[in-house]
């Protein structure tokens, strides 16, 4: 079974650099400048039931809250996906 890999991997071409091509290339740039990425738009602020003022990106929806609905903000800026608000 090695005979056979070593065979396969001989019969392998290797590629050729020309030695002149190789000295005058420039090196590549070893960092890229990072893009800012563009703000979202589209937000809205809301009044949570918490009493804080809310930003977020996403529709107001209706949910199901066990017992009864309540509206909710979707998609506020940090990490809540969801967030009550005070009607």
């Amino acid at each position: 079974m090695n005979i056979i890999a070593t065979l396969l991997l001989a019969s392998l071409p290797i590629p050729q650099v020309p030695a002149n091509l190789a000295q005058s290339a420039q090196p590549a740039a070893h960092f890229t400048q990072q893009a800012k990425s563009a703000p979202r738009k589209g937000g809205k602020w809301y009044f949570a039931r918490t009493g804080h003022a809310v930003f977020c990106y996403g529709p107001v929806m209706t949910v199901n809250d066990g017992g009864g609905l309540e509206r909710v903000a979707t998609f506020c800026k940090g990490d809540r996906v969801m967030v009550p608000l005070k009607d």
